[in-house]
């Protein structure tokens, strides 16, 4: 089989992790690929040459992106050199937006291949971006089974390919220990400066749970230390799902880990803080009711949501008793079981392999 070059493009972590697994299907239909990619370890770990690791990339919120601004220009210097040194067959995007949608009008122009796995979430905030899809990208692969009908209706040609977490959990065997309660604050420092402290409080209050930290490695010990303090909480590093599995009950920051939580039947409850100016001009901007993968998909209160002001030690305490036991977790765990019927293909990755290989 001829050797093809694919350049893949994400910057977060989860990102990293979905695009390790189609690395891997990539590499079973076709061993003598040469895949180049801005991501992570995963990535690398499955045989992807990385050539910018995603910490580097990760600014979030409107003020941040502003006082990174120059970075991310360079950024997207080098991202261009690369590209264009490389030549490859085909460029994949992976979900990261407000990077990769800015990078699209390039690729373009240049006559690049463009696939683009796990839409931007036009359907929330920027439907102009649905038009800029349909304008410059090859294929869509979108993952919630509610984006296939949203982007037919803009002549994107698209494909539901099922979500990729669904693999990815299928493989992990780890016994529940029980009395467990698993934070997992996000991977970007701007969200977990503003909602880990708040979580930690809880220790306080349930004396008798080991707090166990999804930490990421690249962070460091030092940084969160600086919040546990003399606490008895666990940093279980860059292990999101053992953490999840274990746990009676998570607290978990919008994002990929609250759907991972629930097909793991782990309770939780989604706690989400930013800076006053972001949550302002977010508000603005978004058009969904929930911000959790559980709830958009279900599209009503699955799960609890504590959002800014709502996330506070009372609500938070009060929200953790009620889901402890009884009938609330009971209803949640019923509710976990339809979730997973809505989203039930399971071979987005091969399939995203599959059509894209087929297609060079």
């Amino acid at each position: 089989m001829n050797s093809k070059k694919i350049f893949i493009v994400s910057g977060e972590a989860s990102g990293d992790l979905h695009g390790a697994e189609l690395v891997k299907k990539l590499f079973l239909e076709n061993p003598n690929l040469e895949i180049y990619a801005w991501g992570g370890d995963k990535m690398q770990a499955a045989g992807a040459k990385i050539l910018k690791h995603y910490k580097d990339l990760a600014f979030m919120g409107f003020w941040e992106v502003l006082k990174n601004l120059v970075t991310i220009f360079k950024n997207f210097k080098q991202i261009k050199s690369e590209i264009k040194q490389i030549q490859p067959d085909a460029v994949i995007l992976i979900d990261y937006p407000g990077f990769n949608m800015r990078l699209l009008p390039w690729l373009y122009a240049h006559q690049y291949k463009i696939y683009y796995y796990i839409a931007p979430q036009a359907w929330a905030w920027k439907a102009k971006r649905s038009h800029q899809l349909a304008k410059y990208v090859n294929h869509l692969f979108v993952i919630l089974p509610f984006e296939s009908e949203f982007f037919k209706k803009y002549d994107i040609p698209v494909s539901f390919v099922g979500h990729p977490l669904l693999q990815s959990i299928e493989k992990e065997h780890i016994e529940k220990k029980g009395n467990h309660i698993a934070i997992l604050p996000g991977s970007r420092k701007q969200e977990i400066e503003s909602i880990l402290p708040v979580l930690l409080q809880m220790k306080d209050h349930f004396p008798n749970y080991t707090f166990q930290i999804a930490a990421l490695r690249y962070l460091g010990a030092d940084y969160y230390q600086k919040f546990i303090k003399d606490k008895d909480v666990e940093l279980i590093w860059d292990a999101p799902l053992e953490v999840l599995k274990r746990a009676d009950l998570a607290l978990v920051a919008s994002g990929t880990a609250t759907l991972q939580a629930a097909l793991l039947d782990t309770p939780q409850i989604v706690c989400y803080k930013t800076t006053p100016i972001n949550y302002f001009l977010a508000k603005k901007l978004i058009q969904v009711p929930y911000i959790s993968l559980v709830n958009l998909i279900m599209q009503k209160e699955v799960v609890k949501e504590l959002i800014q002001e709502d996330l506070n030690p009372t609500l938070l305490y009060q929200e953790m008793k009620a889901l402890s036991s009884g009938n609330k977790k009971e209803v949640l765990l019923m509710e976990y079981q339809k979730l997973k019927t809505a989203i039930g293909v399971k071979n987005a990755s091969e399939t995203v392999a599959k059509h894209i290989l087929n297609e060079l």
